[in-house]
């Protein structure tokens, strides 16, 4: 029985199970997928028996994952929907806020300064929540001073989110010993919070 190989590597969920799912209704009778992650190999496995095929899993030394899948007898009746092979984006790539400045955009910093607190208020209210909360050049001034935001970050924090504050900035302000919420962090672990996340959203 000649065998199909549907080389999957590098795409994103769902689309290893849309081309094997094509593959079978053109009528292929035995299939080799190719994936390069876990989510993808236990969605193609969860798709195929939801399909009445046998499957088998095996790991290469390439990191990669390849599944035989012979077809079923019967096609199986569960109605097909993408969504439920939707790859969840990995813990180390969440979303991450990154508060640079005191102030909320230009004119008064007055105004700036109450902006910014209702924005990071607001935040808890907005899902998802942000894996990670990074304050740098002046915005750590958010986190070691009395403001409307302390209880908001506190909250925030209960729920999970991490608060990240730049230690060479708490430096400059003077203001090391007077943090109030989450942890000094450093420029190595900023730039990492930073090139893992999933999407970065700034308030500037």
């Amino acid at each position: 029985m000649k065998i199909q190989t549907i080389n999957c590597k590098g795409l994103a969920c769902p689309q290893p199970v849309i081309q094997t799912k094509n593959a079978l209704e053109q009528g292929a009778d035995r299939l080799r997928v190719i994936v390069d992650n876990e989510a993808s190999r236990e969605n193609v496995s969860r798709f195929a028996r939801s399909r009445q095929c046998e499957v088998k899993v095996e790991s290469g030394d390439d990191g990669c994952f390849y599944l035989t899948i012979e077809a079923g007898d019967t096609p199986g009746d569960k109605p097909f929907d993408p969504n439920d092979y939707a790859c969840p984006l990995p813990a180390s790539a969440g979303m991450v806020y990154v508060i640079s400045s005191d102030t909320m955009g230009r004119g008064s910093d007055e105004l700036g300064w109450a902006l910014l607190q209702t924005y990071i208020q607001t935040i808890e209210q907005v899902e998802p929540l942000p894996s990670k909360i990074i304050f740098y050049n002046s915005g750590v001034k958010l986190v070691a001073r009395q403001s409307g935001a302390l209880d908001a970050l506190a909250a925030l924090q209960k729920k999970g989110v991490e608060i990240l504050a730049c230690g060479t900035c708490l430096d400059f302000f003077q203001l090391k010993s007077e943090i109030k919420i989450g942890h000094i962090s450093n420029m190595y672990d900023i730039m990492t919070a930073m090139s893992e996340a999933g999407k970065l959203v700034s308030p500037f």
